[in-house]
């Protein structure tokens, strides 16, 4: 193991860290491949946290990204920037984002990585609790709704405290899509991707707004065609997907995620109480109890509140309960 690279110049600068501590906020980031990275360069970027570690592994690795992360320093409202194959790293964090997981290969669907995240996160999650027991603990890994579930059961975290980043990215792509085809500004769509962080999502069309007005209720597109269920489905099809085909063509998704991620931490160091589409567990939501899956959920420095419950259609509801037992069916074969 290796003594963690540190750089950067500024960390006397106090952070936005819990009430009534002066200690600079710390964002500890499990895992340095693309998602990892990319997710602490967005932490400099928007000045989240005031320190940022990442671990790896690969100490080769972890280190060069910390280093490369760092030479842009003079130029963000950042402090420091570590690196370490040594978990000691992420010590006294106030948030752990997991990244680490099996590889999303192309073709592959997010469930089918179940067995080999879990197996990582048997080891890893325990040592991470030991260093950092008081942490909010943000799961990235896929598939996020099974890996946040089996992670709760083997970390002993409070759930308040320990959830997944679930459908905050596909939220963001069908905003960016509605917008698009409405042509609007993404800021004035509020739609939410809902269920599992995957195949068996449901965009919950039925409360979506655009400005002040219904999305149901918006009438034509900006290319003169009506904004129907046809439209929508094509919509709907394209946030599931989209996933797939920026695999295809790069290997990896991750500036989109990691700036997703960055809003999930902000929300928590900042105590923003913003509605978030994060993955947790359910007790009795909409009929749905004991499985990890995304709704519109109030985050803050507590972590996962309030799960706020739109009116729903029949239609719906049944897609959240069908989705519910998909990422079920996954868990039970994992003994959870």
């Amino acid at each position: 193991m290796s003594e963690p690279l540190e750089v950067g110049g500024r960390s006397e600068l106090l952070g936005e860290g819990r009430p009534g501590d002066r200690r600079p906020s710390k964002v500890a980031i499990v895992g340095a491949g693309a998602v990892g990275s990319t997710l602490a360069y967005a932490c400099l970027l928007r000045g989240a946290a005031r320190e940022v570690v990442l671990y790896d592994l690969n100490r080769a690795k972890v280190e060069a990204e910390a280093l490369d992360i760092a030479h842009g320093i003079a130029f963000t409202p950042m402090g420091t920037v570590s690196g370490s194959d040594d978990l000691a790293v992420c010590a006294d964090a106030d948030i752990v984002i997991v990244t680490a997981g099996a590889k999303q290969r192309p073709g592959q669907s997010r469930l089918d990585l179940a067995g080999a995240t879990i197996g990582i996160m048997r080891d890893l999650l325990p040592r991470l609790v030991e260093v950092a027991p008081d942490a909010t603990y943000v799961m990235v890994a896929n598939p996020v709704d099974v890996v946040t579930y089996a992670g709760l059961k083997i970390s002993g975290v409070p759930e308040d405290r320990f959830f997944g980043s679930g459908t905050v990215l596909d939220t963001s792509r069908l905003r960016y899509l509605v917008a698009q085809k409405c042509g609007v500004a993404v800021q004035n769509v509020h739609a939410y991707i809902a269920g599992e962080h995957g195949d068996s999502e449901i965009p919950l069309w039925s409360s979506a707004m655009i400005g002040a007005v219904p999305l149901l209720q918006w009438g034509y597109t900006a290319d003169g065609e009506l904004l129907d269920e046809a439209v929508r489905a094509q919509i709907a099809e394209e946030v599931v997907t989209s996933a797939y085909r920026i695999i295809e063509g790069k290997g990896a998704t991750n500036y989109a995620v990691a700036l997703a991620v960055v809003r999930i931490i902000e929300a928590v160091l900042r105590d923003e109480r913003r509605v978030l589409s994060v993955s947790t567990l359910l007790d009795d939501y909409l009929g749905i109890s004991d499985v990890c899956l995304s709704v519109p959920t109030v985050v803050g420095q507590t972590g996962a509140g309030r799960r706020l419950v739109p009116v729903v259609t029949e239609h719906e509801r049944a897609g959240l309960r069908s989705s519910a037992e998909s990422v079920r069916a996954v868990i039970r074969q994992f003994g959870f």
